[in-house]
């Protein structure tokens, strides 16, 4: 009998009325791809529409984005100056392509616009003192933040001080705002009326560049009707969607819009940068999907800034050369297989410290751990590793164990400060967990899954206290977590209801992502025909169905080699896709977990 590895779940039957099913009809949508959309939030007819119309109509009016009207006339006052401006952007994929939005929109307008990329240890994280004095150096009157600032009120001070204004495009949660900001543009704020609040950093530096380049007059009200989208905007659409996927918003709603539009840039005119970098990583431009940004494009644009100078990055996406786009593109793929080797060997080490690769106990550095297979607690761990890449051993740790993880290193040895990367697994709300310990901390931000902070090293044990308390307390009263993680099924299908029309209609709901993602079907009564394993660690199978055979593939489970026969009746657990080999097109099931036949809840027909 073939052991699952998750928990499926089947989803609860929905019903609709008879004018919604005829509308969906009208539009090509199904019954069955319609309860798909219910669990994602698109229950009637007018939210159907607005999933199915063109992107363009899924746009807001950004003067509805909190200080609107004030950043706009902050910046039109900049152009009748002719001031000189410093963008400012976090390190990340996406703070790198928000800066690289704003110092294009704003090149757009005639200015002086001149990025900078801050460096994670002279900077950290946040608008830097650094930053500032070289604003007050070369002259320039004016800062625009992408993806950060908000929980730089000091900074933000001293700007002042010096005669310079901070403009402030961020998308992070803070518990007070900074008041001599001239402006922030944020909708997270509590008294933002702006309809969507899962915009990225990129996302909003996208809707400032909408403000600015919409020709709205300053003052002007907001309309109901999706606003004029002009060219230069929807150029920038590119950069958004990197920035969009890389910080896991969810593509539904605005953040869906964005991902359409710029998917399609990105597929037909990629600006040098992106081209290159694309040609490196190996990626089919024409089938370009979230996905392929997700895990080609972002992360060597993240590389850059975990080894080596994040600012080449930022060059890469700004540079209008092809030649100097290739060398930049070079120098990028190169530091992101060094993060790589750098990453494995590090989180090995994580994991012996944390007593993982051992009998689970824990060890110095550690706390919350009691057993790996608990999957209950927060981790906390401390090690002699970059900075650079502790927010990745962090979100390893989180998914691995399916629990709060909190990673930190020696940022300056000679003031004893640590520098730490946070990531949620979705176990707490780390930016509000993080208010909690500011008295503890020299700085933080972040949002819900994934946030950082600086504290001195005497503070570090104190704060593992607290932190795995406050952990405890939100999960105290909840039910106990599974010895098998869920799987989320979005439908349950006989296997020879699987066919190319069921995969035209999943198609409807791309670009799919965080919040969308691609379907996982339950398909019933297989016989396995062939089993083999495959290269690089996978499982490739031949499936029959009561009438022919679909092909498979079980990525990253080589056990499936060894545990499946021939003859094996089971039900599986997978995504449908469409695989296209020397100009033949045939359909392919992408398989996610395995189960004999009828042994999952739900998974029987009649």
């Amino acid at each position: 009998m073939i052991e699952p590895q998750f928990r499926w779940r089947v989803p609860e039957a929905v019903s609709f009325d008879s004018g919604y099913v005829a509308l969906a009809r009208e539009h090509g949508v199904s019954e069955r791809l319609l309860s798909i959309l219910a669990a994602r939030g698109v229950c009637d007819g007018a939210a159907l529409l607005r999933f199915l119309a063109p992107a363009q109509e899924g746009l807001h009016d950004p003067r509805l984005l909190p200080d609107a009207a004030v950043a706009l006339a902050r910046v039109t006052l900049a152009r009748q100056r002719g001031e000189r401006v410093l963008v400012y952007g976090d390190f990340d994929a996406d703070g790198l392509t928000g800066l690289s939005i704003a110092v294009i929109a704003l090149r757009r307008l005639g200015l002086d616009a001149e990025p900078y990329v801050p460096e994670r240890l002279g900077d950290g994280h946040g608008l830097s003192l650094r930053a500032v004095e070289r604003a007050v150096t070369e002259g320039r009157t004016l800062i625009v933040t992408a993806d950060c600032g908000t929980s730089s009120s000091a900074e933000i001070d001293f700007a002042l001080a010096q005669g310079v204004d901070v403009l402030v495009t961020d998308h992070h949660h803070a518990a007070t705002w900074p008041a001599n900001a001239v402006a922030v543009v944020n909708p997270q704020r509590a008294d933002s009326i702006y309809p969507e609040h899962d915009l990225t950093g990129a996302g909003v530096a996208w809707k400032f560049a909408h403000l600015i380049l919409g020709n709205f007059e300053p003052g002007s009200l907001p309309s109901a009707e999706p606003p004029t989208l002009p060219d230069a905007v929807r150029d920038l659409a590119d950069l958004a969607i990197i920035g969009t996927v890389a910080d896991v918003g969810p593509i539904l709603g605005e953040n869906r819009a964005i991902a359409r539009l710029g998917l399609e840039r990105l597929r037909t005119s990629a600006r040098p940068g992106l081209a290159a970098l694309m040609l490196r990583a190996g990626v089919a431009v024409d089938r370009l999907d979230a996905d392929g940004i997700g895990f080609a494009i972002a992360p060597r644009l993240n590389a850059a800034g975990r080894v080596g100078e994040a600012a080449r990055a930022a060059r890469l996406l700004l540079s209008e050369d092809p030649a100097e786009a290739a060398a930049l593109a070079d120098e990028i793929d190169k530091a992101n297989t060094d993060r790589r080797e750098l990453t494995r060997v590090a989180l090995s080490q994580a994991r012996e410290i944390l007593g993982l690769d051992g009998d689970g106990g824990s060890a110095d550095g550690a706390v919350g751990m009691q057993l790996p297979a608990s999957r209950g607690g927060a981790i906390l761990v401390r090690g002699e590793w970059s900075v650079g890449i502790i927010g990745l051993i962090a979100g390893r740790l989180a998914e691995d164990l399916g629990r709060p993880a909190v990673v930190a290193a020696v940022v300056d040895a000679d003031a004893g400060i640590l520098r730490a990367s946070c990531r949620s697994a979705g176990g707490c709300n780390l930016a509000e967990t993080l208010i909690e310990c500011e008295d503890l901390l020299i700085r933080h931000g972040g949002h819900a899954a994934a946030a950082g902070f600086d504290i001195r090293a005497d503070q570090w044990a104190e704060f593992q206290t607290r932190f795995a308390t406050i952990v405890a307390a939100s999960q105290a009263g909840s039910p106990a977590i599974p010895s098998l993680p869920e799987l989320k099924l979005d439908l349950v299908l006989r296997a020879d209801a699987v066919d190319y029309a069921l995969i035209g209609e999943l198609a409807l709901l791309n670009p799919t992502g965080f919040g969308n993602p691609t379907p996982t079907i339950g398909i019933c009564g297989l016989i396995v025909s062939r089993v083999r394993a495959a290269a690089g660690g996978h499982t490739q199978l031949v499936l029959r169905r009561s009438r022919d055979v679909i092909d498979a593939v079980a990525f990253r489970r080589p056990d499936l080699a060894t545990r499946l026969h021939e003859g094996d009746r089971i039900d599986v657990a997978a995504r449908t896709a469409s695989r296209r080999f020397g100009g033949i097109e045939s359909m392919q099931l992408e398989i996610v977990d395995v189960a004999s036949e009828g042994s999952q809840p739900g998974m029987r027909f009649g």
